[in-house]
């Protein structure tokens, strides 16, 4: 292994040299202000902060699996929970929770119209 390569960098070379190509998982993350405005980057985390480019808003963007579970939940509102009464803000929690954790609708209850993990 050359002086100051790790392990890692070093697999990540022979991976390279055996396939010809180095394969990046990269991640979608969407602005809750506009919904429009998509950035992509080589990490997975539940969302960024930063500002918009599009609607100049400083907001969070959301990982696209959350905003993917987000319009699934808005098409078809599960009945175990009020959906409706929650807000937008909310609901983003729920999907969040839903898409990147254990999490299932039976551990959410909307308790005074705020959803609450179980």
């Amino acid at each position: 292994m050359p002086i100051g390569e790790s392990r890692a960098g070093a697999h990540r070379y022979s991976f390279v040299r055996r396939f010809g190509t180095l394969v990046s998982r990269t991640r979608t993350y969407r602005c809750l202000n506009c919904l429009d405005e998509t950035v992509t980057r080589s990490f997975d985390t539940s969302h960024l902060s930063m500002t918009c480019p599009d609607c100049g808003s400083f907001e969070r963007f959301a990982n696209e699996s959350v905003i993917e579970r987000f319009e699934s939940l808005e098409a078809s509102p599960p009945a175990e929970l009020d959906w409706d009464r929650l807000e937008r803000r909310e609901k983003l929690l729920v999907a969040e929770r839903l898409a990147r954790t254990d999490k299932t609708l039976a551990d959410f209850d909307v308790v005074g119209g705020d959803a609450t993990e179980g």
